[in-house]
């Protein structure tokens, strides 16, 4: 069973930058794309970005121009870089190994205060 764990998220103000990262093991990372998805409070989960495994990006329109996601196949880990964050940015941030058995990770907590 592969694992994923992602970790870079915390309280930052509106207008500021944060990096996230997952770090993933057990599975064979540098084959499958991977995506970054979020929770806001109250809310369902929704898809972010996602990078091929050849390192090819796609953005949700509410974040295209201030995320980057990218990728370290040496080091089993995709980032996301976060910046000029909004309020409603705030979620619970999730990566994502796409087809595969591999669960969702324990999320890592992302607040934008105004």
């Amino acid at each position: 069973q592969g694992q994923l764990v992602e970790s870079g998220g915390g309280l930052v103000q509106a207008g500021e930058s944060l990096r996230l990262s997952c770090v993933a093991s057990g599975f064979a990372f540098n084959t499958k794309t991977m995506g970054w998805y979020r929770q806001p409070p109250g809310k369902q989960r929704e898809w972010v970005a996602s990078i091929s495994s050849v390192g090819t990006p796609t953005y949700a329109n509410s974040v295209k121009g201030r995320f980057t996601i990218s990728r370290d196949n040496a080091k089993n880990t995709v980032y996301l870089q976060m910046n000029s964050l909004k309020p409603e940015d705030t979620a619970v941030y999730y990566c994502k190994a796409y087809f595969s058995q591999v669960g969702w990770g324990q999320g890592t907590q992302v607040t934008v205060s105004s």
